[in-house]
């Protein structure tokens, strides 16, 4: 799959995820709405219906007094309508009815007057059953299917505070419901009773409680998916690393094995004339390829090796100048046959590391190969080594004025098949494994290994090696 066809499907795979996220969180909103104005409706109800059974109570009050004042006299007239109409005939039964009708009229008229009266002359926190409103609160919510804890006070008409319910909680009274009491007596009689519910955020995120659910699944899912597609290039580009390091391996491979098949050949031609010259020769060739070929196919088993895990340090004490003057002695030559030269500054005052010998050996002369096989064309080589100590650490640093290493590719060359591309510069060839292999070794030896660069001026590693590793 091409590479742009993968950021297609991500980038398509991406606008879906954030449109479905925005859809469920619209629909969340709107759900929570809708449960407020729901239960916005409910309250409003339930404190009209408490307003106006406080009212109530407060007539059937007057109402009973009235009935205890004047109940014989409407016991008396109410029996008119039980009354045999044949007995008096039709003329005396309708008078007694119309009798009846204006004394009950007289009764409810002086209801009414002592309601008046009462209103008038008591005050407004007297007027009211604290007790008899909040069980008409509780009652009426409840009916509406309200089962909240809710906190109330009473103010008069001035704004006031009369009362305020024995528990009250000032926890959620910033969103609270009024309605008014007394609302048909005068203005200046009237109050307001206000209430508010401390857990009514709760209540009305309940219902998208199971919308955040699948928001959340969402959310990992969306996740999941950006860790498949970076797998997935990642993936893409350990196998475009891996079809290039076989390419390379079989170039590698090839021309040793096409010297050396040429130079039998030539030894086995019975119409060519041999001599010791000849054979010497030819014999020189086939050991050089044959020894170049051992070295390409012990650099692969090493690194199969330590990438499972399989290599087997022999870790000795050994004096690092001493070791790293002898890579320098034996690689001047072929620095030298490249018109460079090499610069040893071992100035580490306590040279002894506990490393195992071979390694790290190849460690140092694997940097200084890349040296110089990433050379520039239009000056000398020049490689500087130097040591020295660091606290408890003895630290060696190679470095140059090749090529450099640009930027992008300064962070993934210790990458194991990664090589960096050159241009047309040079057309330097290997498996990318050698910094693979350098990095491995170091991190075995309990060490760090740092590259920095400028491209066009030259690159610096730098080794640290603890000297108390064990």
């Amino acid at each position: 799959m091409k590479r742009w066809m993968i950021w297609a499907i991500c980038l398509t795979m991406g606008i879906c995820f954030v449109i479905l996220l925005y859809l469920q969180l619209k629909y969340a909103k709107s759900m929570m709405t809708i449960r407020r104005e729901q239960f916005n409706e409910s309250v409003f109800r339930s404190l009209d219906a408490a307003s106006r059974n406080l009212e109530r109570n407060e007539t059937m009050v007057y109402l009973r007094d009235v009935v205890a004042m004047y109940g014989d006299t409407l016991d008396a007239y109410s029996s008119a309508y039980t009354m045999d109409v044949t007995m008096s005939g039709m003329r005396t039964f309708q008078q007694r009815i119309r009798n009846a009708y204006i004394y009950e009229r007289e009764v409810l008229d002086e209801v009414v007057l002592r309601v008046l009266y009462a209103s008038g002359s008591q005050r407004f926190d007297e007027r009211i059953d604290k007790e008899f409103l909040r069980q008409s609160i509780l009652h009426s919510l409840r009916d509406n299917g309200i089962n909240l804890t809710f906190h109330y006070r009473i103010f008069n008409s001035e704004g006031k505070e009369v009362y305020r319910c024995p528990d009250y909680e000032a926890e959620g009274e910033d969103y609270s419901y009024s309605q008014t009491l007394f609302r048909n007596d005068p203005s200046g009689k009237m109050g307001l009773v206000s209430i508010h519910f401390p857990s009514l955020n709760n209540y009305v995120l309940e219902v998208a409680n199971m919308i955040y659910l699948a928001l959340l699944f969402t959310i990992f899912l969306f996740i999941t998916f950006l860790i498949t597609v970076y797998l997935v290039v990642r993936q893409k580009k350990v196998t475009e690393l891996k079809n290039d390091f076989i390419n390379n391996m079989t170039h590698e491979f090839k021309t040793p094995i096409s010297t050396i098949s040429i130079a039998a050949q030539m030894l086995t031609d019975p119409n060519l004339q041999k001599t010791q010259e000849m054979y010497e020769r030819f014999g020189g060739v086939i050991y050089g390829e044959t020894k170049r070929l051992r070295y390409q196919v012990e650099k692969v088993l090493q690194t199969s090796l330590y990438e499972g895990g399989n290599i087997a340090l022999h870790k000795q004490l050994l004096n690092a100048n001493d070791l790293i003057d002898g890579v320098v002695q034996t690689f001047n030559i072929k620095v030298s046959q490249s018109g460079g030269k090499i610069d040893a500054r071992l100035e580490a005052l306590n040279p002894d590391i506990e490393v195992d010998e071979m390694h790290f050996t190849n460690v140092i002369f694997n940097l200084m190969d890349n040296a110089v096989k990433y050379k520039r064309d239009d000056v000398d080589l020049h490689l500087e080594v130097s040591t020295w100590n660091s606290a408890n650490n003895l630290c060696v640093q190679i470095s140059d004025n090749g090529l450099g290493i640009r930027k992008e590719d300064l962070k993934r060359i210790f990458d194991k098949f990664y090589r960096v591309h050159t241009g047309n510069t040079h057309n330097v060839k290997g498996f990318g494994l050698g910094l693979a292999y350098v990095k491995a070794m170091i991190e075995q030896h309990k060490g760090t290994i740092k590259a920095s660069s400028e491209y066009g001026k030259g690159t610096v590693f730098t080794i640290t090696i603890p000297q108390n590793n064990k």
